[in-house]
């Protein structure tokens, strides 16, 4: 993967940032820290309006990455099919479960947050930190099935609606324990 140059990423390749999803390499510049030329990759992130400098030769242990591949893609959205997994633990633990799925920047991982926290109409509401997550989760899977299927977000959003709809229902707790 790696270039001639040594680099990974060329300026203008779209890439994934776990913290922060997808970004794009706007330039590749070499900077002084502490007397040391160190050489950065320069990640600007549209929707959060910020930019990142990450250096070179970190940048594969930092976990930027690139797009996922149409497999990957094609995994999570089938991922998104599949029943809901909801642990029976306190929700705080379960929301930091979610939390580092969403920052770990692997769309499968991310998919799986999705399923487990999707609500249809006809159950009942979600917590507003439920919904957080959720919403974040959603955005971020969004963000990168749209760059890497070359479509815009609300396709991508329509996208995967049409797989969360496919899925199969969440059994009612009660049910749930006599199973």
């Amino acid at each position: 993967m790696t270039s001639k140059t040594g680099l990974e990423f060329k300026v203008g390749d779209a890439v994934v940032y776990p913290a922060h999803g997808v970004g794009k390499v706007a330039a590749i510049e070499t900077q002084e820290v502490a007397g040391m030329a160190l050489e950065v990759y320069v990640v600007t992130f549209e929707h959060e309006k910020m930019t990142l400098r990450v250096p070179t030769k970190k940048a594969k242990t930092a976990g930027l990455r690139t797009l996922a591949a149409d497999d990957t893609v094609s995994k999570a959205l089938t991922t998104l099919k599949g029943r809901a997994r909801v642990k029976r633990t306190m929700w705080s633990r379960r929301a930091q479960e979610y939390e580092a799925k969403i920052n770990s920047g692997d769309l499968i991982s991310i998919a799986e947050v999705v399923r487990d926290l999707h609500r249809a109409e006809t159950q009942p509401e979600q917590s507003y930190s439920e919904r957080q997550l959720y919403e974040s989760a959603l955005d971020r899977m969004a963000r990168e099935v749209a760059a890497a299927n070359k479509i815009d977000k609300d396709e991508a959003m329509a996208l995967l609606g049409k797989s969360l709809s496919a899925k199969k229902p969440v059994a009612p707790a009660a049910e749930a324990e006599a199973a």
